[in-house]
């Protein structure tokens, strides 16, 4: 089965818009969801690792 890595890319950014982290297993994915989450401007903290990189949606800082 041949899956897109750009869809694979959009659905881990709708997750992380959801509130979830989502997990990238290769560089070009990962490359591809921070792209999309620049131009959202939806900030994120990226832990990259050996196996992959999470995206962590960051909470908005209590008034």
């Amino acid at each position: 089965m041949i899956i897109s890595r750009r869809k694979l890319a959009q659905s881990k950014v709708e997750e992380i818009k959801n509130g979830y982290s989502a997990f990238a297993e290769t560089e070009e994915v990962a490359q591809l969801i921070e792209n999309e989450l620049k131009t959202l401007n939806i900030k994120v903290h990226i832990d990259r690792t050996e196996k992959g990189s999470w995206f962590i949606p960051e909470k908005p800082a209590k008034k």
